[in-house]
């Protein structure tokens, strides 16, 4: 059974920095691609980062570029999103997913198992 497990979350000032990890078990993770999304409250979840299986086309959302950095360890089997300059505008429950698929991978539809998320709140 895939498992996701995501960390780092919590409560930092704007302009601030946060490091989430999510943690894959389940299946062969250097064969899959990985995508952090967020969703805020009464929003729709969207897509932040993205990463193929062999780390390439890394993608990101216009919000969140040159800010966020996406990367993984496929010795760890994690995927880390470093998050630099955080703004409240950021603030959203983070969750990690993993994908069979190596394109469109900032649609949730590509992604077939979710984390149960981590809180990230941005204060003023």
């Amino acid at each position: 059974q895939v498992q996701l497990v995501e960390s780092g979350g919590g409560l930092v000032q704007a302009g601030g920095s946060l490091r989430l990890s999510c943690a894959a078990s389940g299946r062969t993770f250097s064969s899959y691609s990985m995508g952090w999304f967020r969703q805020a409250p009464g929003l729709e979840r969207e897509s932040v980062a993205a990463i193929r299986w062999d780390s390439g086309n890394i993608y990101y959302a216009d919000s969140v570029k040159g800010r966020f950095t996406l990367s993984r360890d496929n010795a760890k089997n994690t995927v880390y999103l470093q998050m630099d300059s955080l703004k409240p505008e950021d603030t959203a429950v983070y969750y990690c997913a993993t994908s069979r698929y190596s394109y469109d991978l900032r649609y949730a539809r590509q992604y077939d198992y979710w984390g149960q998320g981590t809180q990230v709140t941005v204060s003023s």
